[in-house]
């Protein structure tokens, strides 16, 4: 597989906080990429980076061989974000919220109503016309994916996308990011739940800014001779603070 995404001594700072420590790593073209690591470890700041949606104090990202800071309007085309805390307005119901942002997407009205229609064959139309914040998490984050997934990108970004449901809506949702794969999307998946990133084909593992540890789940177990991903993540953690 070729790399779609590769990022070079990437570094972020806020005043004298490095976030992002000068980190190396390449996303290979439909490929699932894990995202492990604590809260604060530099997750979210990275996928901002590469989406534009946050300056990059020093390094490189290219996307598609092109420059992430010199081509972000076209770039934008083929990128979809689900962000973990701001995916959907909560005061707008999940009608309003695909208008919304279907019209800064750039949608056409007649494919805005052609994607309503869609969502009302996959959530109780009830529910559509609550608010957002007043439905249940497992189908805010089904909506919120469907709002991602709009106009059919290339390349998704899924910031901790299951944090806050119970393990069945989680596991459904592995089955979504599956099928994506199929459909020869490229997905990079952030969480810091260790029982998912074994769904990942390569994971990576930050921690304090820093990218400690990469690569295959299984090869992983083998190398660092651990039984489980939790064992592989305490170690990594443990001697990463210790150094």
């Amino acid at each position: 597989m070729n790399n779609i995404i590769e990022v070079k001594n990437l570094t972020k700072k806020f005043g004298n906080f490095i976030a992002v420590n000068n980190i190396n790593f390449n996303i290979k073209k439909g490929e699932i990429l894990g995202f492990l690591g604590p809260n604060g470890a530099g997750k979210t700041t990275s996928i901002k980076m590469i989406n534009g949606l946050l300056k990059i104090t020093s390094g490189e990202i290219l996307v598609n061989g092109m420059d992430a800071n010199k081509n972000r309007k076209e770039l934008k085309k083929i990128m979809g974000y689900m962000s973990q805390k701001f995916s959907l307005y909560p005061l707008l119901n999940s009608l309003e919220n695909i208008e919304f942002f279907g019209g800064v997407s750039g949608l056409s009205r007649k494919t805005i109503k052609k994607k309503e229609e869609e969502i009302k064959n996959m959530v109780d139309p009830l529910l559509l016309r609550q608010n957002v914040k007043d439905i249940p998490p497992g189908i805010r984050q089904k909506i919120s994916l469907f709002v991602c997934l709009m106009t059919d990108p290339e390349i998704i970004f899924l910031d901790e996308p299951t944090s806050g449901v119970d393990p069945e809506v989680r596991r459904n949702f592995w089955y979504e990011i599956y099928d994506l794969k199929i459909r020869g999307k490229t997905i990079l998946v952030s969480t810091h739940n260790l029982d998912e990133v074994e769904y990942a084909d390569r994971i990576l593992i930050l921690h304090h800014g820093d990218l400690i540890v990469e690569g295959e789940p299984g090869g992983l177990l083998k190398k660092h001779k651990k039984n489980s991903i939790e064992d592989l993540f305490k170690d990594a953690i443990s001697n990463h603070e210790q150094n």
